[in-house]
């Protein structure tokens, strides 16, 4: 078996709308496809052997042990990959229980298609699964546990850390999108404009200078005993000088730590005498030249949790320790302990594993104990002074037990220190009553405090402390996104695109858009190129300037990797016509439908779909929406759209040469077509169509009449407004055409703008693209004997898999089978192809160019056209260092 290419679908997709987080893996299963499972021997008993569990994949049968009556019965070897991986997830503690498997149309090869939480494991497991499934096959023994671990660590690999991860799961349970934006602790939520951001529990909301206050022990410690806040006595200091007089002023037992410093490193508590402060001493000074000497405060060590100025939750914490036994030693106990599932490394699990370290080393040799020391009977032995859980801690909720007068003091510290979010220490005897009467102080500030000792205390209630954090960051009436408007279609997004963000900018939004051409912020051009898929998206749902999206999405983008948001407030979908077909398991044009319908099905259900009433395959994605139906047409008698009306739907209909709204039985005329410049007054049908299209959506979005009109009618179509979507240039005696257009049903549109035209003569310059189904080019071939009285057929110069001269030839004999016998030249270079037909266009001539090289192309004709107006001058190629001969034989194209 050879695994072709894994994709990852980062949004809604055409296996699943609900599913966006999938593994596609393209797989060809070889000889196989002639072995289904039941003719392989042993195969059965093998695989219920090492994958138990897959008996509880129902499958097609519904039912426990559905998976292994398939197998039984025979099942080609991708669907077993598809349940292997989906078991392999499942066992490495990782939630999945979708999966399709299904025929590319290339024999022997298949979409294995399953559920993932994150990219790496996913792709991991369909690897693993490829690898088991092919030495069940071949009756190789197989390391199952090795293989899970792998996937488990891989998972735990690309995990947010606990805090971050309940922020996200908060977001998420509130329908707050999320983006990850680097490592695993920084993300993005909610889009745009209304985007905030968070790493690990620093927020966007986070004042750095707050951050910088509290990681200065000194600079903190001096600023809350400033304010009168209940602090131990002590100083910052630098030398063993400075702790024999800190000794001498403040007397044992101490407290030494570093000025800088996190999760208790290089901290030591409870010192009674000059050698354990020197020691104690250089030990900090390995984390922190500077170091804080404080009178040690009898207690216990309590964290609270602020966001916002408000109390979260509280936490009783203990230092890693074990309890003697009178029977295993020290490190046996901690082996004890470790086995523990709750305990992990790091920040795995709701504990951490506890390693003694130099704090342990330290603490036992007081008691002249090592770690092969035997403690007696419930002899309790602490392993480290803080009481963190990265070390081995453990933390009690004591968040109902916290009086009242308590919380005002930890209130107005968050407030002093200016942090949104903040992890105050205390030690006291008690948070049942006031500070003052306990003798309790505040022993350090933390930003960006853990949250899993609240999320999940080694004893009493867990706290959702993410909540109160979205609370602040999302108050309420605060909405997270912005408008989307996603277009897709054959023929037609782009320029439909552009209308649609033209029409937003002229209502005042600030519009970040997506095309085949770029991606644009407020018309300016941030990045060139094929920009219709969700990476791009994703690249304007992050720039915090924009307030309303418009989406190009592209077949292509679609397939690789769904779309790249979780859901839509409007969709467009123009047409579904012949192009792409025969490529990437879309075969026909009832999957190109499937494919094209997850943007309007991915529209929210108090949102928008504006479906073409004169496309049959668009109308009949309406049957599958959760969200209102938006019609639009080129024919005001169409019975599809009055019988919309008449349920008091919304469409966008040309009746009478003019764009008009039908909201129900209400009208509202927007603009004569013939002062639509899009529409080259009124001659372009295919360019109405878009017109329709976005003004539906201007209106659906509640925009007024007219500033969708004034919009309509300052939208001009140009090559830099719209770069090869009917490109026009006129000449003293001709015309040139340039468009994109490369299928049969972009042709027929051209055909009918001529057709409409008085244009004498018409020059097609043609090509065939590579990568389509050879009866598409014929058919394209065919087409262009009818439009043009004369062809030149070019070649694209990505030939794309087929040989120099291919598709021409293809193209030739599509017009060959025509009727019409309009006279055929070959010149490949596309540039010569444009040169050659405006020098031998006779007056009255349109040229048309289908073209591939937009901008070098917009570049000649622009420079051709300052020649012939500055100059007067013969058109040459030699201005532009192209002259090259040409064949005497085409002079025939001037018969």
């Amino acid at each position: 078996m050879d695994i072709l290419n894994i994709n990852v679908m980062s949004g809604p997709n055409m296996w699943s709308v609900k599913r966006p987080r999938l593994i596609v893996m393209q797989l060809d299963i070889g000889n196989l496809e002639y072995r289904p499972t039941h003719k392989i021997e042993g195969f059965y008993e093998r695989i219920t052997a090492l994958l138990p569990g897959l008996y509880e994949h129902h499958c097609s049968e519904g039912e426990p042990g559905g998976f292994f009556a398939r197998l039984k019965g025979g099942t080609w070897i991708g669907h077993v990959v598809e349940h292997i991986a989906i078991e392999l997830q499942v066992m490495a503690g990782i939630e999945a229980d979708f999966g399709q498997t299904r025929g590319t149309g290339v024999t022997g090869q298949y979409y294995v298609v399953f559920d993932c939480t994150d990219e790496e494991s996913g792709r991991l497991a369909a690897e693993k699964a490829v690898l088991i499934a092919q030495n069940l096959v071949d009756g190789t023994e197989t390391d199952i546990g090795q293989h899970i671990e792998e996937i488990r660590m891989k998972k735990f690999e690309n995990t947010p850390g606990p805090s971050t991860s309940s922020i996200l799961k908060e977001a998420v349970s509130r329908d707050i999108p999320v983006i990850k934006l680097e490592d695993n602790s920084t993300w993005q939520l909610g889009y745009g404009c209304n985007q905030k951001r968070i790493s690990a529990t620093i927020t966007s909301s986070t004042s750095f200078t707050a951050v910088e206050i509290v990681c200065n022990k000194e600079i903190c410690r001096n600023l809350l005993k400033s304010m009168s806040v209940p602090i131990a006595d002590g100083a910052a200091i630098e030398s063993l000088d400075e702790l024999k007089h800190s000794i001498d002023s403040l007397g044992f037992p101490l407290v030494i730590k570093p000025v800088n410093g996190n999760q208790g490193r290089g901290v030591t508590t409870d010192i009674r005498s000059a050698g354990q402060a020197e020691i104690a001493f250089r030990y900090a000074t390995t984390v922190c030249e500077r170091v804080i000497v404080e009178r040690f405060i009898p207690g216990y060590d309590y964290r609270l949790l602020m966001v916002d100025g408000k109390l979260a939750a509280a936490a009783k914490r203990t230092p890693a320790h074990v309890v003697g036994d009178g029977k295993l030693s020290v490190q046996q106990l901690i082996n004890v302990i470790n086995s523990h599932p709750m305990r992990g490394e790091g920040h795995e699990n709701v504990l951490t594993k506890i390693h003694a370290g130099p704090a342990a080393t330290f603490i036992l040799s007081h008691k002249n104990y090592t770690l092969d020391t035997i403690p007696k009977l419930n002899e309790i032995i602490y392993l480290d002074y803080a009481a963190n859980l990265s070390k081995g801690g453990t933390a009690e909720d004591v968040t109902d037990e916290v009086h009242p007068d308590v919380i005002k003091v930890a209130a107005r510290v968050s407030k002093i220190t200016g942090l949104d979010i903040c992890g105050i220490d205390l030690m006291a005897q008690t948070l049942k009553r006031p500070l003052a009467e306990t003798g309790g102080v505040i022993l350090e500030v933390n930003a960006a405090p853990g949250f899993r000792m609240h999320l999940a205390p080694s004893k009493g209630v867990p706290r959702n402390v993410a909540a109160p954090v979205i609370d602040m960051l999302f108050p309420e009436n605060k909405s997270p996104r912005i408008p989307i408007i996603a277009v897709t279609g054959t023929n037609g997004k782009t320029t439909t695109t552009r209308l649609i963000s033209h029409i937003m900018k002229e209502a005042g939004r600030q519009v970040g858009s997506t095309t085949t051409d770029g991606i644009y912020v407020n018309n300016e051009l941030l990045m060139k190129g094929d920009c219709g898929g969700p990476k791009s998206a994703e690249l304007i749902l992050k720039d915090p300037t924009v307030d309303t999206a418009v989406l190009e999405c592209a077949r292509g983008g679609i397939l690789r990797a769904g779309l790249g948001f979780d859901r839509c407030d409007v969709a467009v979908v123009t047409n579904v016509a012949t192009d792409h077909l025969g490529m990437k398991g879309i075969h026909t044009l009832e999957q190109l439908a499937h494919l094209k319908s997850v943007v309007p099905e991915s529209v929210h259900p108090g949102g928008y779909a504006v479906l073409n009433a004169d496309d049959d395959r668009v109308y009949a994605m309406r049957e599958n929406l959760k969200c209102t139906p938006v019609l639009f047409s080129m024919k005001s008698d169409n019975t599809r759209l009055h019988r919309h009306r008449k349920d008091g739907g919304l469409c966008a209909v040309f009746t009478d040469k003019t764009v008009t709204i039908w909201d129900g039985p209400d009208t509202h005329t927007i603009e004569q077509i013939e002062n639509v410049p899009l529409s080259f007054g009124g001659r372009a049908q295919f360019m109405i169509e878009n017109i329709l299209a976005a003004v539906a959506v201007a209106y659906a979005q509640k925009i007024s009449p007219e500033v969708i009109r004034r919009s309509l009618t300052s939208f001009l179509p140009s090559p830099e407004q719209t770069p090869g979507r009917m490109n026009l240039f006129h000449f003293e005696t001709y015309d040139v055409l340039v468009d994109y257009c490369h299928n049969t049903a972009g042709l027929i549109a051209i055909k009918e703008f001529i057709d409409q035209s008085s244009y004498l003569y018409k020059t097609g310059i043609i090509s065939g693209i590579g990568d389509r189904r050879e009866e598409d080019i014929l058919e394209l071939g065919r087409l262009s004997a009818e439009i043009f009285c004369k062809i030149i057929i070019r070649e694209d110069s990505d030939l794309r898999e087929k040989a120099a001269g291919e598709s021409s030839a293809i193209v030739k004999r599509g017009i060959d089978s025509s009727c019409y016998n309009p006279p055929v030249v070959n010149i490949p270079d596309e540039k010569q192809a444009l040169l050659f037909a405006m020098e031998h266009a006779l007056p009255g001539t349109l040229v048309m160019l289908c073209v591939e090289n937009i901008e070098e192309v917009i570049s000649l004709l622009k420079l051709l056209q300052e020649q012939e107006k500055g100059k007067r001058v013969k058109r040459t190629r030699k201005v532009i260092h192209m002259k090259k001969e040409i064949p005497l034989e085409m002079k025939y194209l001037q018969q």
